[in-house]
């Protein structure tokens, strides 16, 4: 990781609870500065800071300061059944398919796809290139392995490899029956709703994916049996026309199946 790439943007801050230790860690992987709030001459310096709040590690703007914070949500969308594994008549599932064993997720992310993907019973690896995006997924899936169900189960947690895809995708070993990539599209210049606040933080972020096409060639090399693209329904398809498509609402699940 650059060593500029957060400086200016991002700190850890401590608020007096927890250990103060591991804020400090957290500090030097990421090489941003520790802040300490309790300090009298504590001032907001930087857009976005990284704290646990109640055990759960947190990501703020300014904004979330003074309230709650952006955390990996573990918990089944609203929805979706509890049950494990879950259904898989679902767009997402439907598209990844019932003969599909591996899914490994290119672009995690929040997670909430990944979390769905691993409700429904699949065997999955996830891909985050952005360092402050893996401690928060490190952060949920250690929750994760902690929830009663998962851990009566004794169900396979999935695995979290940090890096760029398009360089891991291709060193895959065995290959995956499927290849997952929801990358982030330009949002529609008219009409578009507000993006949800999660989103809009990652963006600021990281910025687009320009890089997509040429993640879509190499997931097409490295997968087993198929890609599944999800898309704004307005985007046009990442990999030209699919074999099939799964529609749910206001986007929709590509698939190409490989010959």
């Amino acid at each position: 990781m650059s060593e500029q790439l957060y400086i200016g943007k991002l700190a850890v801050l401590y608020e007096g609870q927890g250990d103060a230790a591991d804020f400090k860690r957290l500090a030097e992987r990421l090489r941003v500065p520790l802040r300490v709030r309790s300090e009298p001459n504590f001032d907001p310096l930087e857009s976005f800071y990284l704290t646990w709040r109640d055990g759960v590690l947190k990501l703020l703007d300014r904004e979330l300061l003074k309230k709650g914070g952006l955390a990996v949500d573990i918990e089944p969308r609203p929805g979706e059944q509890r049950s494990w594994p879950a259904p898989k008549n679902t767009p997402l599932g439907q598209a990844l398919g019932r003969k599909t064993q591996t899914v490994v997720d290119a672009t995690t992310g929040w997670g909430q796809d990944s979390l769905h993907i691993f409700r429904m019973g699949y065997r999955l690896r996830c891909i985050e290139r952005s360092p402050v995006m893996v401690e928060l997924l490190l952060d949920a899936f250690r929750r994760l392995g902690e929830l009663e169900w998962v851990k009566n189960l004794s169900l396979e947690l999935p695995e979290l490899i940090a890096g760029n895809a398009i360089q891991i995708l291709a060193g895959l070993d065995p290959k995956p029956d499927c290849i997952y990539i929801d990358p982030m599209f330009p949002p529609k210049r008219k009409k578009s709703a507000l993006a949800k606040k999660s989103m809009t933080i990652l963006h600021e972020l990281l910025g687009d994916d320009p890089d997509k096409d040429a993640l879509f060639e190499i997931a097409m090399q490295a997968a087993e049996k198929k890609v599944v693209v999800k898309s704004p329904d307005y985007a046009q398809p990442l990999g030209g026309k699919p074999s099939q498509s799964f529609h749910g609402k206001l986007l929709r699940y590509d698939v190409y199946i490989k010959s």
